[in-house]
């Protein structure tokens, strides 16, 4: 009796699924990589040239020495390393504090204080409203508008929250029986068990006040109070480019900015990656 065809196994049909996940996900990589390699190729390129090249036709660093010998970017790129700390550490102290307030379950009005936050996500006050309060406060031309302006972000509240929720509820139980408070609790149980998610959320905070452009244009006038990127967009969008004894073309100085933008966040990117992507994981993740 001859025997029935058997079908594709199990194994033959994850290997092909495996095969065509590479695949779609190499072309989307490409996709992503490819506008950043023609940043980077271009920025060694001498010829001011529009067209891709896989590498540089006449390579140069005189991009480069040019940003680096541009004294006026200076303030602006402090003003951004300042900012950048400062809000990314607001961020992670009213986050933080906030998550806990709201996995306090005895806490009379702890839903209401949740929906109300999470209406701000969908609605805002407005642009009028807001630089009214900013004007009040005396933020109008001032660098700290940066820092508080991202002092509060809801989405990584949440996060936060979802987070801490995740952590067994025996231990807190243990810790309130061995004479916590519930400060005590937050910095000696919660916040040493929240390394990942501080890492990730932090580094949300980190890259959103660093690739600020639009408040520094609503809200500061002055230059010494401007920062980086608000700097870098008026030098390659508005030809304020400084003099330089480089014979270098604009295309090439434009694309060395932004590699001077991005730079930063890729050398610390990769020492905090699986925390980000361990963070974001489990506070997204409720089981």
């Amino acid at each position: 009796m001859a025997k029935q065809k058997e079908g594709p196994s199990r194994k033959q049909k994850l290997h092909v699924f495996d095969v065509v996940n590479y695949i779609v996900f190499i072309l989307i990589g490409l996709i992503v990589i490819f506008p950043l390699w023609k940043v980077l190729i271009d920025s060694f390129n001498a010829v001011g040239i529009y067209q891709f090249r896989l590498w540089p036709t006449q390579p140069t660093l005189d991009g480069y020495k040019t940003i680096l010998e541009t004294s006026a970017l200076y303030r602006p790129f402090l003003n951004s390393i300042i900012t950048t700390v400062l809000g990314t550490l607001l961020g992670l102290v009213l986050s933080t504090l906030g998550g806990y307030v709201l996995i306090q379950f005895e806490m009379p009005g702890r839903n209401f204080l949740a929906g109300i936050l999470l209406v701000t996500m969908i609605f805002s006050g407005g642009m009028i409203p807001e630089y009214l309060v900013m004007n009040r406060l005396g933020l109008v031309d001032n660098m700290w508008v940066l820092v508080v302006k991202h002092g509060i972000n809801v989405y990584n509240l949440v996060l936060m929250r979802n987070f801490f929720e995740g952590i067994p509820a025996s231990l807190f139980e243990a810790a309130k029986i061995d004479g916590c408070s519930p400060m005590g609790i937050f910095f000696k149980v919660v916040l040493p068990l929240s390394k990942a998610a501080l890492a990730s959320i932090g580094l949300m905070f980190a890259v959103t006040v660093w690739n600020d452009y639009t408040t520094a244009k609503i809200y500061i006038q002055s230059n010494d109070q401007t920062n980086f990127q608000y700097k870098l967009r008026n030098m390659i969008m508005d030809g304020d480019t400084p003099t330089t004894s480089y014979a270098v073309s604009q295309n090439t100085l434009y694309n060395a900015g932004i590699m001077a933008a991005i730079i930063p966040f890729m050398i610390l990117y990769p020492f905090l990656q699986k925390y980000f992507v361990t963070g974001v994981n489990i506070g997204a993740v409720k089981e």
